[in-house]
């Protein structure tokens, strides 16, 4: 798709697509937000020291690697007309400290170890900014059970049985802007990889504005408090379909049914 159509955004049945065009005002776009639109929708929001958007055409050859160029140039090379860099541009906008944390992580690593062969923390940083999803739970309440379940494969408890605390003690946001593009074709098999983050009580009732600054300052907390992605394996798998609001057909517990999609755990390795 090369031309800008608003509409395919809003038609969609998922709620990611529906948040990011009321939450960035998208009908107002009559051609393709491209890096000057983006740099428009950074004006509006206030997050000044994001980077700027740079047209890829304007940039001349550089012997630098994409994640050097924003570190070392202020400047987010943005291809026009994709929907894979206008979604990264969003996510940027959404969430500015764990962007320029998860680009100041790839920069350390490329500093220590070089462009090649990627470091385990570099892959996982990439792994997270494509495929991210972030769950938000309530300590002590029937959420962070599910999210114990949830590291089990037991999607019949998280997405079924305990659906009515989606939107309310359970929340989820979408990081990876890999996930978005591919959601707008989605297909059984689509998967992304989650982590969570605590918050209280009193979350769901903030607007949503604040909870994406809530969870971008909780997010980097947590990201350097561990260090987790110089962990193995340091995120786990949710399909994104089964998410309630992502997809229709998931209001019927009969799409939980498929064993291909929502795979039950590996069984434990034995020593």
């Amino acid at each position: 798709m090369t031309a800008w159509n608003y509409d395919f955004i809003q038609q969609l049945p998922m709620l990611p697509m529906q948040q990011l065009a009321t939450h960035f005002g998208l009908s107002g776009f009559t051609d393709w937000p491209n890096a000057q639109g983006l740099n428009d929708l950074k004006t509006l929001s206030g997050n000044l020291h994001i980077p700027n958007f740079v047209c890829q055409s304007q940039i001349n050859g550089s012997e630098y690697y994409y994640e050097q160029i924003i570190h070392q140039q202020h400047i987010i090379p943005t291809r026009p007309n994709s929907w894979h860099d206008l979604f990264n541009g969003l996510i940027w906008l959404q969430f500015p400290q764990t962007k320029r944390l998860l680009n100041q992580q790839h920069v350390e690593d490329i500093e220590q170890h070089g462009l090649s062969p990627r470091t385990l923390r570099r892959n996982n940083l990439t792994h997270f900014d494509e495929c991210g999803v972030i769950l938000t739970y309530q300590r002590g309440s029937v959420a962070e059970q599910q999210i114990k379940d949830l590291t089990m494969h037991k999607w019949q408890a998280v997405f079924i049985e305990n659906r009515s605390i989606w939107g309310k003690q359970l929340n989820s946001f979408m990081f990876g802007h890999a996930n978005l593009e591919m959601l707008l074709q989605p297909f059984i098999g689509l998967t992304g990889k989650w982590l969570a983050l605590e918050v209280d009580d009193q979350f769901s009732s903030i607007s949503y504005t604040e909870q994406l600054k809530l969870i971008d300052e909780l997010l980097v907390i947590h990201i350097k408090q561990n260090n987790i992605f110089a962990n193995k394996k340091p995120l786990y798998p949710i399909p994104l379909l089964g998410i309630p609001d992502v997809w229709d057909a998931n209001i019927n517990p009969a799409f939980y049914a498929n064993t291909d999609y929502f795979r039950p755990a590996a069984p434990l390795k034995n020593d």
